[in-house]
């Protein structure tokens, strides 16, 4: 019986699982840029901006933020930091307490989860903004921006998965 890396334990990735996780990193990180940055504005709602995020966590950690290092850190945390979050807490958590809720209702709730990371771990607890943005326009479109990330991940995920 062959095991995906959707149903195999965490520590049993091998290379071509690792890269399929950096793919579906990407996919979802351009899925997220391309609905934060370029659909909400043209829908009239508030464009997302997480390279300026990622430049004052820098700032606020190093001092300064050289220019590019926002968005290296931003493109980072979409192709590793968040699908190591998906492997590493979300997926296994899952497992353990929820089995029987289907995969897309724990990546919906991986989505909040990363929502709650982003503007408020981040933005406020460590740059120093309001908690959640003040809860203005730009709050709801980065929530719906991190579900449909972690969606995206999860889909993309699956594909590559069923495809060798």
């Amino acid at each position: 019986m062959t095991m995906t890396l959707t149903q195999a334990p965490a520590r049993s990735i091998d290379a071509s699982a690792a890269i399929a996780v950096l793919m579906a990193g990407a996919f979802a990180t351009v899925a997220f840029d391309l609905f934060g940055q370029g659909i909400s504005p043209l829908a009239g709602y508030a464009k997302l901006a997480p390279v300026g995020l990622a430049n004052g966590t820098i700032k606020t950690l190093l001092g300064v933020s050289p220019k590019g290092a926002g968005d290296l850190l931003h493109f980072i945390v979409g192709l590793v930091g968040y699908p190591l979050g998906w492997l590493l807490v979300a997926r296994p958590l899952s497992e353990r307490l929820v089995p029987w809720m289907p995969k897309l209702a724990v990546a919906v709730a991986y989505g909040i989860g990363l929502w709650v990371f982003a503007l408020y771990v981040m933005a406020h607890l460590i740059v120093g903004m309001p908690a959640f943005l003040g809860f203005t326009g730009i709050t709801w479109v980065a929530l719906v921006g991190h579900v449909l990330y972690a969606v995206a991940f999860l889909a993309a995920l699956n594909w590559m998965q069923r495809r060798g």
